[in-house]
């Protein structure tokens, strides 16, 4: 009995030890929890934000510990204008928390080592703090360089409880675009001040690079000429074009999905046919002004015979005014008011449709068009370095949705534009397009036309097969006139497939070639380029499909935000 009391007595003891390792282990638990659910911010500011998608919001990638794993597996573009990269931390958990930090590039001769404004294995700061990056390209090449960013935090030593994020940004490095300032650091000295007994190895390996670049040459003019008796073969992606497959498989898209790109033009391409004379006759009269109300205050472009202007409506509407030289032609005269009436009567937020015209002066009539907030020409705006650079990929998505509506407008009212180009657009200050006609445009931008052989100057590089073939337009025409457009948006306004004769693009178009996926273009994007490219008029998006597309990607890229 004495040893059954002994035994009874120590049971609550022992069982009161177990309780309190219980307790602990379970209040260990749960301050464990805790942290990972609460004890850390992680985040763009809208500063940043604002730098690298155009948009004045904050980004969170762990909030109160809980981590955004959409915005985690984003991968954000860094234009090339954008040399460091900046995050906002806060340790939540009332003591700072440790952290290691690695930055790693998938081609450091583009992109050499960047450097981080904090230590490598630190601590995150209980009060909020901004960290940056550094990202100076090379300038040796253009190139889209992968940069990931690894942080650790440790939530608790103890259990090991390290939570792991991955950050994923794509450089973009121009060639030449390394300036003075990075002469300052003592790393890229090393590269370029090299000793004499590297002389050698850098003469040598610039012989080596010469020899190379022949081969891949001689290479490519065999593939070339191999592509030139077939019509099949690998794909060949040069600085401006590639071989794409002009029948694409819908389900290589990350995103689009065949119910939504599948084609439904039911309409067979037809010949373009000029307007009958009793009908412009009829809508210049609907739309004459006196010529006196019209004031013009400033010349904004003027070709050969062409000239646009700012001016005044009744001293109070802005309006664009087209008009032409004394010494142009009759035929330029009748193509003025012939082009600037094609656009008659659309009522779009989308579309700049004609106000007036006036032609009291036969030789130099007036073609009013309303303007708002300093509007401009698409095209030159996007040729003007400073602007250009601060249009971002979520702007340019915005502006290809909204011209996609407009045209959309049209082809419902059985309008085809034939000539759908950033020339063909305007921009006012708040970034907002509209699609306009083509009257002037082959005098103010004379690149853009070409004349092959049939004394008739038309848009060639922006054109499909069958337009160039047999002049037959209809709304796939247009679809692929507006997959160059959106190829424009992306660069700049290059000229879409520069080294390509024009007398060779029927054949380049019909062994499958297309334009080459821009530096600063993501998979998605070009992805919806490509179907406005394909063979067939029939398999090419309508753009009651390409606004979907468009509608549907600016939501993935901005959810987030």
């Amino acid at each position: 009995m004495a040893c059954l009391h002994s035994t009874s007595a120590a049971m609550p003891r022992t069982t009161a030890r177990m309780s309190g390792r219980l307790w602990r282990v379970l209040l260990l638990l749960l301050s464990t929890f805790s942290g990972c659910c609460g004890h850390l911010n992680l985040y763009l500011n809208p500063q940043e934000v604002m730098r690298l998608l155009g948009v004045s919001a904050e980004v969170y990638y762990v909030r109160d510990g809980h981590i955004n794993n959409y915005a985690l597996n984003f991968i954000v573009p860094v234009p090339a204008n954008v040399r460091d990269i900046s995050f906002t931390w806060q340790s939540l958990a009332g003591r700072t928390l440790p952290y290691s930090i690695s930055v790693v590039t998938s081609d450091q001769a583009v992109l050499p080592r960047p450097s981080i404004n904090i230590s490598q294995i630190g601590e995150i700061p209980t009060e909020v703090k901004t960290f940056s990056i550094s990202l100076k390209c090379s300038g040796i090449r253009a190139a889209e360089v992968d940069v990931t960013i690894s942080i650790e935090v440790i939530l608790n030593r103890a259990l090991n409880n390290v939570t792991h994020l991955v950050f994923r940004r794509k450089k973009i490095c121009l060639l030449a675009e390394e300036d003075e300032t990075n002469m300052d650091d003592p790393l890229l000295l090393e590269t370029v001040v090299q000793p004499q007994t590297g002389l050698i190895t850098l003469v040598v390996g610039c012989v080596l690079a010469l020899a190379l670049v022949l081969i891949l040459l001689l290479a490519a003019y065999c593939v070339r000429g191999s592509a030139k008796r077939q019509n099949h073969g690998q794909p060949m992606r040069t600085s401006s074009f590639q071989r794409l497959n002009t029948n694409p498989p819908c389900q290589s898209a990350s995103y689009i999905t065949p119910s939504i790109i599948a084609p439904i033009h039911t309409t067979l391409p037809r010949k373009m046919e000029p307007q009958q004379p009793e009908e412009l006759h009829r809508r210049i009269s609907e739309l004459t002004v006196e010529r006196c109300r019209v004031r013009l205050s400033s010349l904004l472009q003027e070709g050969t015979f062409g000239r646009v202007y700012r001016g005044s409506y009744n001293d109070n509407q802005d309006v664009l005014v087209k008009t032409v030289a004394q010494h142009a032609s009759q035929m330029q005269v009748s193509l003025l008011l012939q082009e600037g009436m094609s656009l008659y009567g659309a009522s779009h937020p989308g579309i700049l449709s004609v106000l007036g015209v006036s032609i009291e002066d036969h030789t130099t009539p007036f073609v009013l068009y309303p303007a708002m907030n300093n509007t401009r020409n698409l095209k030159i705006f996007l040729l003007d370095p400073s602007c250009a650079r601060t249009i971002t990929t979520i702007q340019i998505v915005m502006m290809a949705s909204n011209l996609s509506t407009a045209l959309s407008h049209l082809h419902s009212h059985g309008v085809v534009h034939k000539d759908i180009a950033t020339r063909n657009c305007v921009i006012d200050d708040q970034l907002r397009v509209k699609l306009s006609d083509s009257s002037l445009s082959r005098d103010l931008f004379p690149g853009d036309y070409n004349c092959l052989g049939d004394s008739e100057n038309r848009p060639v590089k922006w054109m499909s097969l069958e337009a160039l073939q047999h002049k037959q337009f209809s709304e796939a025409s247009d679809s692929w006139a507006f997959g160059v457009l959106m190829w424009e948006l992306c660069t700049s306004a290059k000229q879409p497939y520069a080294e390509v004769d024009p007398f060779e693009m029927e054949h380049y178009l019909r062994d499958g070639y297309r334009l080459a996926q821009p530096f600063n273009c993501p998979d998605e994007l070009f992805t919806i380029m490509a179907y406005c490219w394909a063979l067939l008029p029939a398999e090419r998006p309508s753009f009651i499909q390409l606004h979907a597309c468009l509608s549907e990607f600016y939501a993935q890229i901005t959810r987030y935000v």
